[in-house]
């Protein structure tokens, strides 16, 4: 491209993997992309940190593999190499008294990602998330329904960062934009240290913050964004010496499990937490597995919505929630060598019946404001490949159709 366009600056706000790929989508038209993001870090939803020493997600474990947008996303920035199909992918029920294969139709299952929260989907939006793939691409039964990468998905946001700024892009992290308006040229953008100005801007932000950057250019969409609402869960990881589970069937026969809403927990107090899925992260993950060969390692979450106050329950209590549950649907004994909590406060959208005309009236609204554009898990669908072509279709409306 050549010409005032391909020169253009613009700025992306919120570095988790809808704004990443956004950037990255803009990068490769010949925009100049500075990333904001509020946190210490990248990637959103995608996280990987250690456990007992071993590399492990927290967040989101898989790239949905029938769809494109994420696993071509990762081969592009260079993990191609690293992209695993788990090694087991049935995923048992959990009906209260034992675990029993999903029906059938309902393929592979993605225990401790975020369709285990279809519970607080509309059934538009569940089968939008679930079902949603390529003209031409394979039906759910012709193979796994993710893939990971070596080491942990949360590498594929750093990879994508490495990339923006390979092509000239700025990445800052600890820098909340803190207000937006529109000039006569384009737009700025003010954070605590200073004024950016550019000729387009993509909120990749939570719906909140999206809320309060369009308020004044875009009232209406401004009240429309703050009724989305968002919910909130808990992922346990746990180590176990692998001696410990030898011999329990469920651990070699799945790669985890779900639990529906409605299941019985016999024995269980009122008021305290109850798990909703598991996944058995070194049945699932051959590079678990090689790189801990005397540890099972495991996770479990926990929060649906309506029942997010035991999320703050303390870290001891829900692990031994999710000690409580997985005792009664595998048999399990033993005492973890190491756990970790890690809380995603307000971590998921919610998608009731009527979230796609909300959102049809949030973009109508900002229709209006050349080159703003929205996008992210809010909007679009919660899976990782959502949430890439999401930002892919930001960047490239921003861009322009000759891009």
């Amino acid at each position: 491209m050549s010409g005032p366009a391909a020169a253009g600056h613009v700025i992306v706000i919120g570095g988790g993997v809808a704004g990443l790929a956004a950037a990255h989508r803009l990068g490769a038209t010949g925009r100049r992309v500075t990333v904001l993001e509020s946190t210490a870090r990248l990637g959103g939803k995608l996280h990987t940190g250690d456990i007992a020493g071993v590399p492990v997600d927290f967040g989101t474990e898989g790239l949905p593999a029938q769809r494109p947008e994420a696993v071509d996303l990762a081969r592009a920035v260079g993990l191609g190499d690293r992209l695993r199909f788990p090694a087991v992918t049935p995923v048992a029920l959990w009906s209260g008294d034992a675990l029993r294969p999903l029906p059938r139709g309902h393929g592979t299952g993605t225990p401790g990602d975020p369709a285990a929260l279809a519970d607080t989907l509309s059934p538009a939006g569940t089968l939008r998330t679930a079902r949603r793939r390529q003209p031409g691409a394979a039906p759910p039964s012709a193979g796994p329904a993710v893939m990971g990468l070596d080491g942990g998905a949360g590498a594929l946001a750093d990879a994508v960062a490495g990339a923006v700024r390979a092509a000239g892009g700025q990445v800052f992290l600890r820098t909340p934009a803190l207000a937006l308006t529109r000039t006569a040229d384009g737009w700025e953008v003010r954070t605590a240290a200073r004024t950016l100005g550019c000729d387009g801007v993509v909120i990749a932000a939570p719906a909140w913050t999206a809320s309060t950057l369009v308020a004044a250019a875009a009232p209406a969409a401004a009240a429309e964004l703050c009724e989305i609402g968002y919910v909130s869960t808990a992922v346990v990881t746990m180590a176990f010496r692998r001696r410990e589970v030898a011999g329990l069937a469920a651990f070699g026969d799945w790669s985890g499990f779900l639990v529906p809403p409605a299941a019985g927990r016999p024995g269980r107090a009122p008021g305290t937490a109850s798990i909703k899925a598991a996944a058995f992260m070194t049945a699932k993950w051959g590079w678990v597995a090689g790189r801990a060969p005397d540890l099972f390692v495991l996770r479990t979450s926990l929060g649906r919505y309506g029942q997010e106050e035991s999320l703050y329950l303390d870290d001891d209590d829900l692990v031994g929630a999710s000690l409580h549950d997985l005792r009664a649907a595998t048999g399990l004994a033993a005492r973890p060598v190491a756990a970790q909590v890690t809380r995603w406060i307000g971590g998921l959208p919610r998608y009731p019946v009527g979230h796609r005309a909300r959102v049809a009236r949030i973009r109508g609204a900002l229709g209006g404001l050349p080159g703003l554009e929205i996008c992210g898990a809010a909007y679009d669908g919660v899976g990782v490949a959502d949430c890439v072509a999401s930002g892919r279709s930001a960047a490239e409306r921003i861009a322009g159709p000759e891009n």
